[in-house]
């Protein structure tokens, strides 16, 4: 029996033109929810949300820290765990790896020091004392972070991920929740990047391999009806 593969597909549509192809497609399968969520918000820190200070900074919908508020007031509501993610580094950016060899500027990923305001959460997230905290140096908010020890101890089957980059952290932090086991929804509202085209890729490719890509309002509407 032959096996026949594909060459891949060369045409003109655009990411987001795919991305939109694929959201109508009507046999388009989900994991779905299961009992319990948690909300991990990546990276919510000036360094990436502060276009009006930080080149490094993007935006792709204006009310993302909105909508990431409201699944984030709702789930503390239900007794489900909010998680945020911050990235920093130590003075001589020893704990940022090969990862941060690549430039030495101010701007830099690894120039990210601790108790700076490139490291501070930006004032418009409504952080709670319940809330859990984490400081990570690597893409996955699991990488060498107690997350999964927290998602264990909650009961957690579901984990719904926010932040940005989509085609950098969101994608990391979604590849390595599926990978433990966990239902993963990427509500698209609530990612951001600096190129268009970057950001409707990697949703694409989450929502064909690794997640459940949701309009936000499918997780508002989940967690309003528990």
């Amino acid at each position: 029996m032959s096996v026949i593969g594909t060459k891949m597909v060369c045409d003109s549509k655009t990411a987001r033109q795919i991305f939109d192809e694929v959201m109508a497609n009507p046999a388009r399968t989900k994991f779905g929810f299961g009992e319990k969520l948690a909300i991990v918000n990546v990276d919510f820190q000036n360094a990436y949300t502060r276009i009006d200070r930080y080149k490094t900074a993007y935006e792709t919908d204006p009310r993302q820290i909105e909508h990431t508020n409201t699944i984030s007031r709702l789930a503390r509501a239900k007794g489900m765990p909010v998680i945020w993610t911050h990235v920093a580094y130590v003075e001589d950016a020893s704990d940022a790896g090969v990862w941060g060899t690549r430039t030495n500027t101010p701007d830099s990923l690894q120039n990210i020091k601790y108790e700076s305001d490139r490291h501070a959460f930006d004032e418009r997230c409504e952080i709670d004392p319940a809330d859990t905290i984490y400081t990570k140096r690597m893409p996955s908010a699991f990488f060498e972070t107690p997350l999964q020890s927290l998602l264990v101890w909650h009961k957690v089957d579901t984990v719904v991920i926010t932040g940005g980059s989509t085609s950098g952290c969101i994608r990391a932090t979604a590849v390595d929740s599926l990978s433990r086991g966990y239902r993963t929804i990427v509500p698209i509202e609530t990612c951001a990047d600096k190129h268009e085209s970057y950001h409707f890729a990697n949703l694409t490719d989450l929502q064909l391999k690794y997640a459940d890509v949701e309009p936000v309002q499918t997780v508002i509407d989940w967690l309003e009806a528990r």
